[in-house]
């Protein structure tokens, strides 16, 4: 590259030697930069004076030393002007003669980074045939020679002003480039409209603010190019900048999940009027999720503090309601449908005990337990739960309209957020009516959960504060006013949002909205079984090969390190303690150095806080017994994602 370089200026050195004109360029400290082969011959200039960093106030003392600029009473004061004058950098042409008698002409250019670039010609001759021309012209008149002379001379002065103008010309061009590429790369929609609502300039970044709309927008109205959904929602800032303001205007774009935050200043002339308006406009959803999400969390806090005392009440009520289940399901001769009854009954409870569990917790973010869910089952499940809980006069219709069978979701958080929007749904409507579950995946690839009744719908006041802890429309205050809270938490905690609305035909409309997480089918593939039980190595290889895969079995570490190396082994499930002295903490060791892609995932017994198992937890997954099918695909789909 520093060959390159070089041959490169030696490259420009040279052809600048073949311009007959003498050329300078000093840089805004006055230091020549280049120069090339006349400028020294022209000025009889020595060496030091014409290489890189040659002094332009030197330069000046030598010519003036000289005569050049004619007798001179105080060279330093002389100097200090010309440097003066220098460093304004101004476009300038002028005409001198020389002490040698000599006659030039001196045009100078400014650049746009500081410093100047100055050509020299020698006008010697067309001066002489302008003298010639004057003594052999004895029938013209001194005032037609004269005139001549001023044209030519103007002429000279015309042709270098319009080369200073076609250089900043061309500046001015290349600077609109540079800010039109700036603009383009801002993260931001950079536009102005007249008064009359029409784009007259936009960086074609509308398509990022506002996905689906078009960037190329000059000449459009402002309705057509944002649509009328967002037009209206800035149409009163716009008509504050026409009246001078220079208003900020937030909102929700619900259409695409996005708040947008657009600044409006007034485009001002120098008559004083407003012309038209500049527009700011960027994405601050995640802004305005964090604000959201602060004052939620300190609402929150308080909940923790009111809350957290019934936990142990609570838990007596379950335990007593878990017993008297389990004496009614010992009764013989129950129906089929008394059995169903009794077994929902079970699963509320036990989701109840885990609830209970996590009321210590309250005060901080509740965690999102993302796992591989059998979405057509878990949609079944909460159905029954959603249904024991709706009177007689109240119909519950679920629409499932979601094709993948299985997603990556935190069932138990989803289950508790759909339930507590059925019971406020329930809540809501007075007499007969109806309550309706309908999920889907909407185009911005969000799985929507979205609940209507055929109540009131939402007041004013509940469509702003809904989404508050401890808010309730319940007259007798029987409301927890933590039912749409815990909704806006799973969202939240999702990557999601939730939305409030009345239905056009009565009723509320409660949508929640988190990210559609289709999981990928598992690989059929060879799993190796570490297992010294053999009812349980019966059990686990069923369920292995349910999943589709083939299974090698063993019962002790030392054979499990053979097969798991020589075979075409994709997978290990194997016991943390077996019979041998090694353990399956130490086989997931020794394979993890030498086949580091190969998951493992490790079955145990033992209590989650025994010291082996919280060893080994810390550097794999850790599935306790008992466990049945879908916890045992749930827990080798997380690892095969890690």
């Amino acid at each position: 590259m520093a060959h390159m370089s070089a041959n490169h200026d030696t490259l420009i050195q040279a052809g600048l030697n073949l311009i007959k004109q003498a050329i300078s360029i000093y840089d805004q400290d006055l230091r020549l930069v280049l120069a090339n082969l006349q400028f020294q011959r022209m000025f009889g200039l020595p060496d030091a004076l014409v290489k890189p960093g040659g002094s332009f106030e030197e330069t000046l003392r030598i010519l003036a030393e000289r005569g050049d600029y004619g007798e001179l009473d105080d060279v330093d004061s002389f100097l200090a002007e010309r440097v003066a004058q220098a460093k304004a950098f101004e476009p300038h042409y002028f005409e001198r003669t020389r002490a040698n008698g000599t006659t030039i002409s001196v045009e100078g250019s400014p650049l746009q980074g500081g410093g100047w670039v100055a050509v020299y010609s020698d006008i010697t001759e067309l001066k002489t045939q302008e003298a010639l021309l004057r003594s052999r012209s004895a029938n013209l008149s001194e005032e037609l020679i004269s005139r001549s002379e001023e044209l030519a001379r103007a002429n000279r002065t015309l042709t270098a002003t319009v080369t200073t103008l076609e250089e900043t010309k061309h500046q001015l061009l290349a600077s609109q480039a540079r800010l039109n590429l700036t603009n383009s790369m801002i993260p931001a929609h950079i536009a102005r409209v007249n008064r009359d609502g029409i784009y007259t300039y936009t960086n074609h970044k509308l398509n990022s603010i506002v996905p689906g709309r078009a960037n190329d927008i000059v000449g459009k109205h402002m309705t057509d190019a944002l649509g009328p959904e967002v037009f209206e929602k800035i149409s009163d800032a716009f008509a504050a900048t026409l009246r001078g303001d220079a208003p900020v205007v937030e909102f929700e774009h619900k259409e695409v999940g996005r708040f947008n935050r657009v600044a409006f200043t007034p485009d001002i002339d120098e008559n004083y009027q407003v012309v038209g308006a500049y527009l700011l406009s960027t994405n601050v959803t995640e802004q305005v999720r964090a604000r959201q999400a602060l004052a939620h969390t300190r609402r929150r806090e308080l909940a923790a503090q009111l809350t957290s005392g019934l936990a142990h009440d609570f838990g007596n009520l379950l335990t007593i309601i878990l017993g008297e289940q389990d004496r009614l399901s010992r009764l013989n001769g129950l129906p089929e449908e008394a059995l169903q009854y009794i077994e929902t009954i079970k699963s509320a409870a036990r989701r109840g005990g885990d609830l209970i569990a996590g009321l210590g917790e309250l005060d901080t973010q509740r965690t999102i337990n993302t796992r591989l869910t059998d979405f057509s089952s878990f949609i079944k499940k909460m159905t029954l739960l959603a249904q024991a809980a709706v009177p007689d006069r109240i119909t519950l219709i679920v629409d499932n309209h979601v094709t993948a069978s299985h997603l990556m979701i935190d069932a138990g958080f989803a289950q508790d957020a759909l339930l507590n929007l059925v019971l406020n749904a329930i809540d809501a409507i007075k007499g007969e009516g109806t309550v309706t579950i309908s999920v889907s995946v909407d185009p911005a690839n969000f799985l929507t959960f979205c609940v209507k009744d055929t109540g009131p719908g939402f007041s004013p006041d509940a469509l702003s504060n809904a989404l508050a802890p401890f808010f309730t429309t319940k007259s007798d205050r029987t409301g927890r006013g933590l039912g749409l809270s815990t909704t806006f938490d799973f969202a939240r905690s999702s990557g999601g949002t939730v939305r409030l609305a009345n239905c056009e035909t009565g009723g509320a409309q409660v949508s929640m909205l988190v990210p559609y997480l289709p999981a990928k089918p598992v690989v059929p593939g060879v799993v190796l079984l570490v297992e010294d039980n053999v009812d349980i190595r019966q059990t686990v290889r069923s369920y292995l090969q349910r999943m589709g895969h083939a299974v090698v079995e063993t019962d002790n570490v030392s054979e499990a390190k053979t097969l798991a190396l020589v075979g075409d082994v994709t997978f290990v499930v194997t016991d943390l303690i077996l019979k041998t002295r090694d353990t399956g903490f130490e086989l997931a060791q020794y394979l993890r150095e030498r086949r580091s892609d190969l998951p493992v995932l490790i079955i145990t017994g033992l209590p989650q806080d025994d010291p082996q198992c919280l060893a080994a937890a810390q550097a794999y997954r850790v599935l306790h017994k008992p466990f049945e099918f879908d916890a045992l695909s749930a827990e080798m789909h997380e690892v095969t994602l890690t």
